[in-house]
């Protein structure tokens, strides 16, 4: 096996960059495989065309003739493209994306007359075999009848010779399969809610719209230095190995000059970004060796979450062509910092304003006020359901560890913004006198874009900050789908923009208050209530965790622990209440994360004594043998002065010995502890087991490893290096 190593070393360092065809200019290629307005009104007749409009703008159902037309119109451009296939693209509850592809192509019934064939009821509905899906126990295996039901909202896009056209995902009774069911309710719940609160400001809003702007960390390994590590193969992540001595310590790789080879990747993969009219714009190197991010101007929600799948799925397809595999995990590496996905969200009206964006005028500011700390209150209301958005295996290694950003969720907005809070917060109980409006207007409300110079984002280490015109959720993961903590982002937003107006418009009806009034006295007790988890300081330290208990904040490190804020009575009315999904499907979604939760593991588990005694332990034996080999030559030699001689020698075939045992022992004991979890019918028990029970192995294992990695002779050491792997450019 090392010299597999060592020829994965020699493909990975002879590898020369990959040529990149030059497209045309990003302006003129963008979207020019995406179904979208400009192709709609070339290839659909006009009645065709405002059905589709109407469908996206006001959710108006689209008649099924009108289908049909729209279904012709499609087929037509993708044929025009070269497309063979179509398929229903749509994103089950396994995190990744799902497709089935049939072809345009059929036949009469004797075989004669072969045509290209694509109907109304092909583009609106089909039933894939999808029994295998997780469903939480919303329908039995046998009971196969999952549907996909086209999203007009998310426009169809060719991805080689295929028409993929996105779906959502349900079953025969309608419960929601996917993450796009959910989200689409969520954003018409945010849309109902922060629309009625905007019209206190504006009688023309008559939409509001959530949008999104992710930043997508990664890490690029060869693919042949990939293939030498079974641990990466099978779970993403190394599971082994020491770490290098040169890590990111000097922080030089960061924004650093992109590696030639990575760079043609990056182009490559934006070519086909722009084809698909993903609109990514930053490119650049991140913090640990081989990492980097890109992220795309922002998007309406749906779409960016839509695209946000599909770039993960293309960056592998891409990484092939030039010899890398994209790594997602959001800590594949010991000892340098793990991936996120930093989700960027904000609130647009269909008038152009961005609800999260300071203005000139006092009634500018005061509707930025208004969206502002609403939203901070939602969070602190709901701070376990902001942690449980964003649980997982693979995230618990960075929201738990000393790493951006900590499990506690806390929320950073810089110290101007912090001082407006105050002294809004300051604001008489009840009608303000004429001078007392004047002066809050003018003096604290009016005076927001002068103080507001780029005070925020100072803060690294908070899971969600404000940062000038948007919040930055960035504990959620860099393997997630968006959707699952917008889609709690965005409803828990909701309720807060509901309640909000029940209480303001109470104020005005039965308390005859003036609006602003109304508005400043309901934001004054929010303020009040909220301020706990405001928090400026450093997110890593040990005095916050304290500071954090003090609070009444949470601080749930592990995924079952955090998961439990999702089917709790209050979270399970909330969503009810919005509309976003019913019990049943809440409590699937619980039932399947736990389970995912548990198969991780289980994996790794295996994986880690797989390696550890077929790999770690018979190399460690036959560098041992050589050393006894060596002791028995001294002997021979030198007599009784061996021990002397050979001191250095037998202490090390001591100290490999006592690694190989606590190595031998603890898969033992790992394996047993596996099995019991096993035994458990409860998921949530076995679960917690596997979280309690199993998991602490794994460092254990990793511990004894990783020395003897330090003592054993480089030349038979099979797994490729910390050094290797980080370094390889």
């Amino acid at each position: 096996m090392s010299t597999f190593r060592f020829q994965a070393l020699k493909e990975a360092s002879s590898r020369k960059p990959v040529a990149v065809e030059e497209l045309e200019k990003k302006s003129l290629i963008f979207g020019s495989n995406v179904f979208n307005d400009k192709a709609m009104r070339q290839f659909l007749t006009s009645e065709a065309y405002q059905a589709v409009k109407n469908a996206v703008q006001h959710g108006t159902k689209i008649d099924r003739r009108l289908a049909d037309y729209i279904a012709l119109g499609m087929k037509e451009w993708a044929l025009s493209k070269g497309v063979t296939h179509y398929t229903h693209w749509f994103q089950p509850l396994t995190g990744t994306t799902a497709e089935k592809h049939d072809a345009f192509f059929e036949t009469s019934f004797d075989g004669s007359d072969p045509v290209e064939k694509f109907g109304g009821s092909q583009l609106v509905q089909q039933e894939p075999d999808a029994s295998s899906f997780p469903n939480g126990g919303i329908r039995n295996t046998f009971e196969a009848r999952g549907y996909t039901a086209w999203d007009p909202t998310s426009p169809a896009f060719i991805f080689g010779t295929t028409l993929c056209i996105p779906t959502v995902f349900i079953s025969y009774t309608g419960e929601a399969l996917d993450y796009k069911t959910p989200l689409l309710r969520a954003l018409h719940a945010i849309d109902q809610a922060a629309t009625d609160v905007a019209r206190y400001f504006d009688k023309n809003v008559k939409k509001v719209t959530p949008t999104l702007g992710w930043e997508q960390e990664y890490f690029l390994v060869d693919s042949a230095l990939a293939a030498s590590r079974p641990d990466i193969l099978a779970t993403g992540r190394t599971l082994l190995g020491h770490t290098s001595a040169k890590g990111q310590q000097l922080e030089d790789h960061y924004f650093g000059s992109i590696p030639t080879r990575v760079l043609n990747y990056m182009r490559d993969l934006e070519n086909e970004c722009m084809l698909l009219g993903i609109p990514v714009k930053t490119r650049h190197n991140e913090v640990a060796p081989n990492q980097f991010e890109l992220a795309p101007i922002f998007e309406e929600t749906n779409l960016a979450v839509d695209h946000n799948s599909l770039l993960m799925d293309v960056m592998q397809k891409v990484a092939e062509r030039h010899y890398f595999k994209v790594l997602f995990h959001e800590k594949p590496f010991k000892g340098v910092n793990g991936s996120g996905k930093h989700n960027n969200w904000s609130l647009a009206t269909d008038t152009g304003v961005n609800l999260l964006s300071p203005s000139k005028t006092p009634m500018s500011n005061l509707q930025f006020l208004t969206f502002f700390i609403n939203t901070i209150k939602a969070v602190y209301n709901n701070e376990e359901l902001v942690r449980a958005s964003i649980a997982s295996a693979s995230n618990d290694h960075r929201l738990g560890a000393n790493e951006a950003p900590p499990a506690i969720i806390s929320v950073f907005i810089g110290q101007q913004l912090t001082k407006v809070l105050e002294e809004l917060e300051g604001v008489s109980k009840g009608k303000l006198s004429p001078e007392e409006k004047t002066d809050l207007k003018l003096n604290v409300v009016g005076k927001l874009p002068d103080v507001f110079l780029d005070n925020t984002d100072r803060n690294r280490t908070s899971p969600f900050a404000f940062t000038g015109n948007k919040f930055e959720f960035r504990a959620v993961g860099s393997s997630a789908n968006c959707a699952n903590s917008m889609t709690i982002l965005n409803t828990i937003v909701a309720k807060q923009l509901k309640d909000f107006k029940i209480e303001v418009d109470n104020l005005i009806e039965n308390k005859d208050m003036k609006k602003d009034d109304a508005i400043f006295n309901v934001l004054r007790e929010y303020i009040k209530q909220f301020k706990k988890i405001l928090f400026e300081g450093d997110g890593y330290s040990e005095a916050w965790e304290q500071e954090a208990a003090k609070r009444g904040l949470s601080n749930h490190k592990t995924t079952p622990k955090a998961l439990k804020a999702k089917v709790s009575k209050a979270t399970l009315a909330l969503f009810e209440e919005m509309g976003v999904m019913n019990h049943v499907e809440m409590e699937a979604r619980y039932e399947i994360e736990l389970e995912e939760y548990v198969k991780k593991i289980q994996i790794e588990g295996r994986v880690l004594g797989d390696i550890a005694r077929n790999h770690v332990i018979p190399t460690a034996i036959r560098y041992q043998n050589t050393l006894i080999e060596n002791v028995k030559g001294l002997k021979e030699i030198f007599g009784k002065e061996f021990e002397t001689i050979g001191r250095e020698q037998i202490g090390l075939i001591k100290e490999i010995s006592e690694h190989i045992a606590a190595i031998n022992a603890k898969v033992e004991e790992m394996t047993e502890e596996r099995k019991n979890a096993n035994e458990l019918l409860e998921v949530e028990k076995q679960a917690e087991a596997y979280c309690e029970k199993v998991k602490p192995y794994f460092d254990v294992i990793r511990y004894h490893s990783d020395k003897l990695e330090l003592l054993v002779d480089n030349e038979i050491w099979t797994l490729t290096k910390y050094r290797e792997l980080l370094f390889t450019k």
